[in-house]
């Protein structure tokens, strides 16, 4: 199970170095994972400090963004196949991918990342939530942007895909650049 484990991991490019200088954006995704777990945390402030009952009409539409957003990543996790990373440099001699959800947004995994978390901010009321739904989309704004870097030096055809579709989130400006 271990070396299954590392075995895909080198197939990423994940390595030692890497971790220390960052040559495959492993710095992207340490802060991408940290903000995703830090979603665990409780609510800070509980709305109920603040004097506010929460309404559970909100927590509902808050669990339902969750859970549609965690359908979306597994739809664009499962299309990606064989290019999938989760590094911001492309799987060497991958195809690009530009059909199904990636024909919705270019990075429809992190549009995902984002609507679960949203969703958390909305189930939850929480303060902390919502910086850390910003600070997320400040990271994934980040990674994505180096990625297409990447992408627009291996495939001549990203920057035709990249003037008609979306990056996360069509026109807001930090997620949406073309």
């Amino acid at each position: 199970m271990l070396s299954k484990l590392n075995e895909r991991l080198q197939h990423w490019g994940f390595s030692w170095s890497g971790w220390r200088d960052n040559r495959r954006g492993e710095w992207w995704l340490a802060a991408q994972l940290l903000l995703i777990a830090a979603h665990l945390l409780p609510a800070t402030p509980p709305p109920s400090r603040l004097g506010i009952d929460w309404p559970l009409p909100l927590q509902l539409v808050g669990l339902a963004l969750l859970v549609v957003g965690l359908g979306l990543a597994l739809q664009a996790f499962l299309n990606l196949g064989d290019s999938l990373t989760p590094l911001p440099e492309p799987m060497p001699g991958a195809a690009l991918v530009t059909a199904g959800p990636y024909g919705r947004c270019r990075h429809p995994l992190y549009q995902a990342v984002l609507l679960c978390s949203l969703g958390m901010v909305i189930a939850l009321g929480s303060l902390l939530h919502l910086l850390l739904l910003l600070g997320l989309a400040a990271v994934l704004g980040g990674k994505a942007r180096r990625e297409e870097r990447a992408l627009c030096a291996t495939h001549p055809d990203y920057p035709a895909y990249r003037e008609r579709t979306p990056a996360i989130v069509p026109s807001l400006p930090w997620l949406d650049w073309r």
